[in-house]
């Protein structure tokens, strides 16, 4: 048994192992689903789904489609985002699995546009929507909830835990996409071989579901509770309501600067450029999946230790290293890429995904939820990023495939928009206060 850092309460280490799965395995299964669109969008659905378009407009539709989800998600941050904060948690996580599971299954069904014509791409953007909507607060409810049960000595350490779902399931998906490619025919790829990594997502929705079945409530909603009771006494007896003195601004719109940058980083490092390497390099289809696996591998140390630095250093300190670095690697990291060795253009992805996407994100989810108070937490946490994610990872790919075509193939487009997303989490966390430690009992935002 362990107390949390706040003292405020006990909670059993196998307990805190359990919040652990439960976040990790949601995780899993939402990015899972991210990169299996994301794939699918940049590879097959320009064909299946758009196949009177030119290579190059089949690849800005499919980036089109892959856009509506994250409009769905903004609505499911704020919807399930207030059920996280009146009802609890773990009610939400259940919800938030089940939607996205089951519409990312049904995506496999879907008829192509030979057979019912322009109901299929209508179909695609509706399952897609739905898809959107069931992930708009699955990882913030998991990064809070993992978050509200660690102790302050390692709160980012076993909370970049969570983060470590977004290699599983980015793993999963692209060793799935591996596979199919290296040993399905381009014929019975698209009749039916895309359809596979879809029906995949099944198995990951009830493994989550099964293992939430058994996680309690998070702690600092009791706590929440009965601080806030203690409030509505105090306002009964002197009048006075405290709505107006909360803070709540500057910590939203740090909240959505730290996600744009790598929100952009992942739209960008982790779809667009799958399709760049196939329709502008006339490279492998194969090279970009490649890539994507052996930085989910490496991620696996990356995404623990920018945690437990996050925890010695402070969070705020390390975003802004690694948001730097990222910002100045950006070129030379498109110029490797652009010189279409096999060698070169896999390291600097991987290097790229895991200083400007992986390793951020490890802090992200924490951070986020030391930027705000007890009583709002989930929807904040869970708008920040998806306001944020509607802009730059719905919209990044799009005005990279447009931008890039409109340059006739040049990366310098790519790594502009790479260099702004990264300078917007680096200045975002250089006007932050350093909130690593803070009590999440408080009721009250950050700043």
């Amino acid at each position: 048994m362990q107390k949390n850092g706040n003292d405020t309460y006990e909670i059993e280490t196998k307990e805190l192992v359990k919040v652990a799965a439960s976040g990790w395995l949601g995780t899993a299964m939402e990015f899972m689903d991210f990169q299996l669109y994301s794939l699918a969008a940049a590879i097959v659905f320009n064909k299946v789904f758009f196949p009177n378009a030119s290579p190059a407009i089949g690849l800005i539709m499919s980036m089109g489609t892959y856009g509506a989800g994250y409009i769905a998600r903004l609505v499911g941050a704020y919807i399930f985002g207030r059920i996280g904060d009146k009802v609890g948690r773990r009610a939400v996580l259940f919800i938030t699995i089940t939607l996205m599971g089951l519409t990312s299954t049904l995506i496999g069904f879907l008829p192509t546009y030979q057979k019912v014509g322009i109901l299929a791409p209508i179909g695609l953007v509706i399952l897609r929507i739905f898809q959107g909507l069931g992930a708009g607060a699955e990882i913030s409810g998991a990064g809070v909830m993992v978050a509200e049960f660690s102790k302050v000595k390692n709160r980012g350490l076993i909370g970049s835990l969570v983060c470590l779902g977004t290699s599983s399931g980015t793993l999963l998906a692209n060793l799935i996409w591996t596979v199919i490619l290296t040993n399905i025919n381009e014929k019975d790829l698209f009749a039916w071989g895309w359809r596979i990594p879809f029906f995949a997502s099944f198995i990951v929705m009830i493994a989550a579901i099964l293992i939430r079945i058994f996680v309690k409530e998070s702690p600092v909603m009791a706590e929440k509770k009965k601080l806030l009771l203690e409030e509505r006494q105090e306002i009964g007896k002197n009048g006075k309501s405290v709505e107006a003195d909360r803070k709540g601004k500057k910590s939203f719109l740090v909240a959505l600067g730290l996600r744009f940058g790598q929100a952009g980083n992942s739209g960008i490092l982790q779809t667009y450029l799958a399709g760049f390497v196939v329709t502008v390099l006339l490279m492998q289809k194969t090279i970009a999946t490649d890539a994507n696996i052996i930085s989910s591998l490496v991620s696996f140390i990356t995404i623990p230790v920018v945690g437990y630095l996050g925890d010695k250093f402070g969070r705020r300190k390390i975003y802004m290293i690694l948001s730097l670095a990222m910002a100045v690697y950006s070129i030379p990291m498109m110029m490797l890429i652009n010189s279409k060795n096999v060698v070169l253009l896999t390291i600097a992805l991987v290097i790229g995904l895991n200083v400007g996407c992986q390793g951020i994100f490890a802090l992200e989810n924490v951070m986020l939820s030391e930027l705000f108070g007890s009583k709002n937490r989930v929807t904040l946490v869970s708008l920040a990023k998806e306001v944020a994610g509607v802009i730059a990872t719905g919209f990044g790919p799009l005005i990279a495939a447009s931008w890039v075509s409109a340059m006739s193939g040049s990366w310098i487009p790519v790594a502009i928009m790479l260099i702004i997303f990264s300078l917007s989490t680096f200045f975002s966390s250089y006007v932050s206060e350093d909130v690593t430690g803070r009590d999440l009992n408080d009721l009250d935002d950050a700043m």
